[in-house]
């Protein structure tokens, strides 16, 4: 029994002693396991787990044509955790919770908690010094992954046409989403056409517009007429591409209204009815028009908002801005041939320009009488700034239109004719007389000879169209007598101020003339004070000029 007594108490002591070896041995191993996870933390690249992740994949840099950078890739750091290695989810979380205080921190415990998995994000793109804080923390189970980011160093600049590119890299909008496959395999930055400095005049002018005006939106084109070159693509309100997937789904900033919205621009169609009219002999310029009462067709009366006494040529229509005049051409001119013209002009289809969301147009139900009428001088149809800045570069170009781009890839773009040379420089001697003594007086550059036509149309509404609201635009070719761009610019729902209306030619107009007063020095395009004389053919000046030479 003495015995049995006194080896109980000794068996007891080594049991002891057992278990506190093998409590200290597991401390141990917990300590060795937190500390080999947060050597796995380290910023430096020593192994562990990044080497289990491809190398990231880099974008293109996007540079116009200057070289200047717009968009590059830079390298960031995500953070991941490996459920199967956390002790303590529940501390885990709350300590990413102390670097990142936005983090749902049930929602990550519950990720953490999933031991059937080995991995799971919990955040993106981290800064330097988010990543410090995070290897500070001492936490197990959390690691870093090298990616790629795209970075656009001009902020807002240009944004609409590089859109952005998501947290994976993938192209979500812009020429990020039109040229993605190509931006991820090539290995030179890829060229735009855009000039930075016409960019920033362009956008500057918009911006200033849409305060002075309070327009709701805005868009604006600089297009290169002879090869199709953008030189600038705006719309407003502006968007910054570094802050784009912070932006609520409705931001009115989301959208391109240069090429991704369509509206019904007014009586900048009016020209391309005459042209159409006068290429196809319909009608003669010498002819005139009885433009004193308003018409009725189909039940609907057609009037002009400021009377023209007697009647009216042509070139008086243009820049008197007629509807009635418009239409009387447009019934010689026919349906058949006026959807032929819109239609080799490219305003039956999406501009082929090489960004993402390219809309097509809104287009009558049916051309009959009364939708045929109105098409005439721009209601009823809807399209983009960006198909009707090229559809206007007929008047720059000889009568051929040319396919737009905003990519330098060396190729040559594609023209057709719809026009003929002496149809289109006639019809540009109108749109000069337009800014001479017409509706565009106020988009007049001293020296830059503009040539241009002001459109204002009723916004569409449920059941009809605004008598309050308008899309005011203004299109313009310049010099005059030898044209080489096209500007245009379109302002959403524009206001009446102290001594001005809400038409074009009071907003639109002279926000067209000051873009044009910016760039005309930047794009080469030399002044020359010696103007057009009234009622002088462009035709005839050139021939004159050539023969002085001779």
């Amino acid at each position: 029994m003495d015995e049995v007594r006194f080896s109980g108490p000794a068996t007891g002591s080594s049991m002891r002693a057992k278990l506190v070896s093998l409590g200290m041995c597991l401390g141990f191993a917990v300590v060795a396991g937190k500390a080999g996870m947060v050597a796995m933390t380290a910023p430096a690249n020593d192994g562990g787990t990044l080497r289990a992740f491809e190398e990231p994949i880099r974008r293109a840099d996007i540079v116009d044509r200057n070289g200047e950078l717009l968009a590059t890739s830079v390298s960031v750091y995500s953070l991941f955790a490996d459920p199967r290695a956390i002790w303590d989810p529940a501390e885990v979380a709350t300590g990413i919770a102390a670097v990142f205080p936005d983090i749902d921190v049930d929602s990550l415990t519950a990720s953490l908690s999933d031991r059937d998995r080995a991995f799971v994000w919990v955040r993106r793109g981290l800064t330097p010094r988010q990543r410090q804080a995070v290897y500070d923390l001492g936490l197990e189970g959390l690691d870093f992954r090298e990616e790629s980011r795209r970075a656009y160093p001009r902020g807002t600049l240009a944004g609409h046409i590089l859109g952005y590119a998501g947290t994976d890299g993938q192209g979500l909008a812009g020429v990020e989403y039109a040229m993605d496959s190509d931006l991820l395999s090539r290995s030179e930055p890829l060229k735009l056409t855009i000039d930075s400095n016409v960019q920033f005049a362009l956008e500057a002018e918009l911006a200033a517009a849409a305060g002075e005006y309070e327009a709701e939106g805005g868009a604006g084109v600089v297009l290169n007429a002879r090869n199709g070159e953008v030189m600038a693509l705006a719309s407003w309100p502006p968007i910054d591409p570094n802050r784009v997937l912070d932006l609520d789904i409705k931001d009115p900033s989301r959208l391109n209204r240069a090429s991704s919205a369509v509206f019904e621009l007014g009586s900048v169609f009016k020209p391309l009815t005459i042209a159409a009219a006068l290429d196809t002999g319909a009608i003669r310029p010498s002819d005139r028009f009885d433009v004193r009462e308003p018409l009725e067709i189909s039940g609907r009366i057609i009037a002009d908002d400021h009377p023209i006494s007697g009647r009216a040529t042509p070139t008086e229509i243009v820049s008197e801005s007629s509807n009635i005049g418009t239409v009387k051409v447009a019934i010689q001119l026919g349906a058949r041939r006026q959807q032929e013209m819109l239609a080799a002009l490219g305003l039956f289809g999406r501009s082929p320009i090489e960004l993402a969301g390219s809309a097509a147009p809104i287009l009558p139900p049916k051309f009959d009488d009364i939708h045929a009428a109105t098409t005439s001088y721009g209601h009823g149809i809807a399209v983009t700034p960006m198909a009707f800045a090229s559809a206007f570069s007929v008047f720059a170009n000889g009568g051929e239109v040319i396919e737009p781009t905003i990519v330098m890839d060396g190729q040559r773009r594609r023209t057709r004719r719809v026009f003929s040379a002496p149809t289109a420089a006639v019809v540009t001697h109108m749109l000069r007389e337009a800014v001479i003594v017409g509706t565009g007086g106020q988009a007049e550059v001293a020296g830059y000879r503009v040539a241009g036509k002001t459109g204002t149309a009723e916004k569409p509404v449920a059941g009809g169209y605004s008598d309050k609201e308008n899309i005011a635009s203004f299109a313009a070719v310049f010099p005059a007598d030898s044209p080489d761009y096209v500007v245009l610019i379109v302002l959403d729902d524009p206001k009446e101020g102290a001594g001005r209306g809400r038409t074009a030619a009071y907003n639109a107009a002279p926000t067209a003339g000051r873009v044009i007063e910016r760039v005309a020095p930047m794009l080469g395009v030399e002044p020359e004070f010696e103007d057009l004389g009234r009622g002088e053919s462009p035709m005839v000046r050139s021939v004159s000029q050539r023969r002085s030479k001779l």
